[in-house]
């Protein structure tokens, strides 16, 4: 089977394309013909080795694992003897993260708990979209107390992550204002965003508004802003963002909040079934929807990974490893 490896950090240039042995799975896994995959963030961080601090876990002058690709959706094709949730011919999709399988390699072996039915009346493409971003949004809103009535900033809302947390804040009820590119505002009212900020002319931090919760999902804006613009009780969570927003929100979150009212906190998004399971219904039902902005074959990965880095990407970036018509008959 083909698979895009890499044994080396660095740019988009280590990544390969190779013939790899098809995996055979044990007693607890399934083997899953991989139809989608979906790139995030956690991707290229791990391509490029960035943070360093990231190598202690990863594998400090070379990587240890030399695959990447998290978000999958496809067809199992073998279970192993004591495998209870799935069986031969469904269709799943799953964050595969910390499974040591690669989603972009045409087969994979993973645990069963990774995994949920896809429902019928949703695509690969959307199945494959959804796991990471989606669950990081719901647990990051979870986190910061969600609840009806409230009013929401997404700062970064135009990325994997920042898309579906617009959809799920509106979902449970609140009034959403969402921060991104002029280019990308019309892509946030389509989603349900009440108002919509430019990051490059609009500051939130000075326009007198206030926010119960607020979610950095991309981008950078200092700590402080994001406190100042909370109201007494509000609750700042950071999903992701450049290294700034990170390593403010990770070294100064707990301090900042000690006698305060005001909570800051950082999220650490865990793979749930549960959680899976919950967005996989909202799919089914319409209530949300991956935002896609494009799509490349397994061999051009390195350019969707190039494209990914880039950071204007509208949604999510998939790689198909298989041809569209053969998706779409057995989908």
């Amino acid at each position: 089977m083909q698979a895009i490896i890499y044994r080396e950090y660095g740019s988009a240039d280590v990544l390969q394309l190779s013939d790899v042995s098809r995996p055979i799975p044990n007693a607890d896994q399934v083997l899953i013909n991989v139809y989608v995959t979906a790139l995030n963030a956690a991707d290229w961080r791990l391509m490029t080795g960035k943070p360093l601090p990231l190598r202690f876990m990863t594998g400090l002058f070379k990587p240890k694992q030399s695959m990447l690709g998290t978000d999958i959706a496809g067809i199992i094709e073998a279970v192993g003897r004591n495998v209870t949730q799935f069986k031969v011919g469904d269709a799943v999709l799953g964050n595969i993260w910390g499974s040591g399988a690669s989603g972009l390699s045409q087969y994979i072996c993973v645990p069963e708990h990774m995994l949920v039915l896809k429902p019928a009346n949703v695509s690969f493409e959307q199945a494959a979209a959804t796991p990471m971003a989606a669950v990081t949004a719901l647990q990051g809103l979870r986190q910061g107390h969600i609840a009806a009535g409230q009013n929401v900033l997404i700062y970064g809302a135009s990325g994997g992550a920042g898309t579906f947390a617009v959809q799920l804040a509106k979902h449970f009820g609140a009034t959403v204002t969402a921060v991104a590119s002029a280019a990308k505002h019309e892509l946030m009212r389509s989603l349900g965003a009440d108002q919509v900020l430019d990051y490059a002319k609009d500051d939130f931090a000075s326009n007198g508004q206030r926010y119960d919760l607020i979610l950095g999902v991309n981008g950078y804006r200092s700590i402080f802003s994001y406190k100042r613009s909370l109201t007494p009780k509000g609750r700042y969570v950071m999903l992701g963002g450049d290294m700034s927003q990170i390593f403010q929100a990770l070294a100064l979150g707990k301090l900042l909040s000690i006698g305060s009212t005001k909570q800051l906190s950082n999220l650490t998004a865990k793979t749930n079934q549960a959680d899976l399971a919950k967005m996989s219904f909202l799919l089914a039902n319409g209530d949300i929807k991956a935002v896609i902005d494009r799509s490349y074959p397994l061999a051009e990965a390195p350019a969707a990974m190039r494209y990914l880095q880039a950071g204007h990407a509208k949604g999510k970036i998939l790689i198909k490893l298989h041809a569209e018509q053969a998706v779409e008959q057995r989908g």
